[in-house]
């Protein structure tokens, strides 16, 4: 079976091309997007669970010992793949958890809570309600936004 991937942050204008994937076959969505070294997963996006019956969530955590791979930077970020390939000893450990029915009638708010505790738990990390926008915003006092000239 043919995978297709689609990583980044979601906003309703996915929801027809999506959709559209769905339509011809599987679709792996990380409606996550982590990009710092703590043990935390921000709130995710419910658009998912709006978009197929069941959803299986896959949690893969990358371990390193030497380079992390956290650019925010566009272009720095193009590098991230170089500097994790750099460790003596990188790796991906994937965990495909138990799927999750998304008409069971809870809302798709909570569907994606419960695949936001899941993760969590296979991971050891900690849930969190906090956005990509707030996460910026106590770190780095700014909206993550990068103005473009």
């Amino acid at each position: 079976m043919q995978w297709k991937v689609h990583q980044g942050y979601f906003n309703p204008n996915f929801v027809p091309g999506m959709s559209s994937m769905l339509a011809r076959g599987d679709v792996v969505v990380c409606p996550e997007g982590t990009t710092c070294r703590e043990p935390y997963l921000l709130r995710f996006s419910p658009l998912f669970a709006e978009l197929a019956p069941e959803v299986t969530p896959v949690a893969v955590d990358t371990r390193t010992a030497v380079f992390y791979a956290t650019s925010t930077s566009p272009v720095a970020k193009s590098f991230d793949s170089v500097y994790f390939l750099m460790n003596p000893r990188p790796e991906y450990i994937v965990q495909f958890l138990e799927a999750v029915n998304t008409e069971s009638g809870k809302s798709s708010i909570e569907v994606a809570n419960e695949v936001q505790r899941a993760l969590a738990s296979a991971l050891g990390f900690e849930g969190t309600a906090l956005t990509r926008k707030d996460k910026y915003l106590l770190l780095a006092g700014n909206e993550g936004v990068v103005k473009t000239k």
